[in-house]
Parts: structure tokens; sequence; C-alpha cells
């Protein structure tokens, strides 16, 4: 099975654009304003209005409320939601979007039982930080600790770079790979060849 690929934390069209030609599956805003890879909801409409069809877009949240994730979705056409926060199941459903659940694999016990509150998902976001903690520091977890047999796909994030993105899907089999700080020159500035690279690596898998 072919892993899809996704880049987040895009603020450029120019990076979309290529995501796009290069084959990638989705492209991730970041709406949680902490972030340097935050990006407005009026900037991110027009950033979409730039993409070709057959290309999927996520948003990413973190502890939003509703109000605020409602606006994003009033003016920004997002294909799917994703959330990196403590949000309840009954949140995560509420916006009518297919949603995936960020999990912190640092001192996280029992994915089983973590993933087993969320059934609704359609898929797992496994990132090397811990409980509360924001992604996109470029710190890998240790991949032999992702059991077997999780409900749902399994989405691999977490320090992934050109240089250990093909080892990371050999030992995981995992679904796809999200990538953000691993493709950047800078936080928040993308790096065209490496996304290039990036891609390549994922395809050299396959």
């Amino acid at each position: 099975m072919r892993t899809r690929i996704k880049i987040c934390g895009i603020i450029q069209p120019e990076d979309a654009l290529l995501a796009a030609e290069l084959g990638v599956d989705a492209i991730g805003l970041n709406f949680y304003q902490p972030s340097p890879r935050y990006i407005g909801i009026e900037q991110a409409a027009r950033l979409l209005r730039t993409l070709p069809a057959f290309v999927s877009t996520v948003g990413l949240f973190m502890n939003a409320d509703g109000d605020e994730v409602k606006s994003v979705l009033d003016t920004v056409a997002l294909d799917c939601l994703q959330f990196h926060g403590q949000e309840s199941r009954d949140f995560c459903e509420s916006f009518g979007r297919p949603y995936i659940k960020s999990i912190a694999m640092i001192d996280n016990a029992d994915i089983h039982a973590y993933t087993a509150k969320y059934p609704t998902a359609a898929a797992f976001l496994l990132d090397a930080v811990q409980e509360g903690e924001a992604g996109g520091k470029g710190q890998t977890f240790d991949w032999e600790t992702i059991p077997d047999n999780l409900p749902k796909p399994l989405i691999l994030a977490g320090g992934l770079t050109p240089e250990n993105v093909a080892t990371a899907i050999r030992r995981t089999n995992c679904y796809a790979v999200d990538v953000s700080s691993g493709v950047e020159t800078q936080k928040g500035i993308k790096s065209q060849s490496k996304i290039r690279q990036f891609v390549q690596q994922v395809n050299s898998v396959q």
C-alpha cells in the first residue's frame, strides 16, 4: 500500500502548489495561534483557492473553542479537522467533518485506551510530544513503542525528515507520514528542495 503524505504548517501558496505538483495527498493549515506556522482565516482561504482538485485540506486546532473552529469553517473549505489538545469525542464530532486525533507519544502509557475514547476518528496521528504540548519541534519518539493492531489508520509525525522518513515507514508500516519542521529552513518557512527530497524518499519505499 502506498504511504500517504501530508505537509503541515504551509503558509505560502507556492509551497501548497509544489505539494500538489509532487502528488502530496494533503496539506495542513495550522490555526493554533501560538505556533510560528499559524495561518489566519483570510490567508488560508486565499491559499486554498490556488489549489487544484484532489488535494485534501486539513485544519489543525489545539484546545480551540467551538466558535473558533466554526469561524474557520465558515470561510475556509477544509476537508478534515486535526485536534491536538484535550478535545472530547463529542467536540471532535460536532463539526460534521472527518477528524484526526493526535496522540502525545511521550509518556503515554496506554495507546489502546486512548484510541478507544475516539472510535469515530478517521485516523490517529502519533506525535513526539507530551500531553498538552504542541508539535512541530523536530523531535522523534521511539517507534518501537507503537502498539500493534490500532483500530484506525496510523499517521506518523514527530521529527521526520528526508533523511529518516524511509526508515520510519519501513519500521512502522504507517498509513501516512506528516511533516512540518523537517522540510523547513527555519520555523514556519518551508524549503521547496526539502519538500521534493521528502516526497522522493517516501516514494522510494513503495
